[in-house]
């Protein structure tokens, strides 16, 4: 399928060492569905494919010494070509812990697009070379370290498509979650009205849904300036 096509569908295509773990799962729950209705598409592509000799290798050691293992750039130059031709619209991402932190609001920019290529580092990391001879973009999903992308990556795609047009059952549910406005989501309730000795605040109970609307916007900012003061710094 082209990229390029304006009637494709929102294409992810993820370069691992692991290809088996995907789609894992974002086969299931609204990813799944949506990948089951051709709503976005999945390609899953093997670096090792592009190893060198017989053993497929795919790194080395890192120049100047020190431990561990480097994915090669020529290998991995060569997996993205073979992935992400030159007409190919769609941003090329590195999964990588000393990347800009995904936000809701790249998460959308992304969503908004065609798509995406997504590279999954392991070892030690990725040959510098090719991030700059590739323009890929490196993204972090937190400040940790994880054995390698492919979680990460996952991530990443299940926040995009979660966004795509008729995934989700109501679009205003993507509107007023936690990081769309800047502010963190207010709390909800459900059945029973009192649990073990806690009732649902009247409010909410009430019918007056200006008042449930000034209730929810002041949770939410009571709720950020709490846990996350940074977000209304930023904002």
């Amino acid at each position: 399928m082209s990229t390029n096509d304006a009637s494709a569908p929102w294409q992810a295509t993820v370069l691992t060492l692991y290809p088996e773990m995907f789609p894992g799962p974002l086969g299931v729950s609204l990813s799944g569905d949506a990948l089951d209705r051709g709503a976005w598409a999945l390609t899953a592509r093997n670096i090792r494919g592009h190893g060198l000799g017989r053993h497929r290798s795919v790194d080395d050691t890192p120049a100047g010494g020190g431990a561990g293992m480097v994915l090669r750039c020529d290998v991995l130059a060569a997996a993205i070509d073979a992935a992400s031709g030159p007409g190919d619209p769609r941003p090329r991402l590195l999964m990588s812990p000393r990347g800009r932190p995904l936000t809701q609001e790249r998460v959308r920019a992304l969503a908004a697009g065609p798509g995406l290529v997504v590279v999954c580092g392991r070892f030690e990391g990725v040959d510098e070379r090719v991030i700059a001879g590739r323009g890929l973009e490196e993204v972090s999903i937190g400040d940790y370290v994880l054995s390698g992308g492919e979680i990460a990556a996952m991530v990443l795609i299940d926040a995009c498509v979660r966004l795509l047009p008729g995934v989700m059952g109501k679009e205003a549910s993507g509107v007023e979650e936690s990081f769309e406005n800047g502010r963190l989501e207010y709390p909800h309730y459900t059945r029973p009205r009192d649990w073990e000795g806690r009732a649902i605040p009247e409010v909410l109970t009430g019918g007056n849904h200006a008042a449930i609307a000034r209730w929810r916007a002041d949770e939410a900012l009571r709720l950020t300036r709490e846990r996350r003061p940074d977000l209304l710094d930023r904002a």
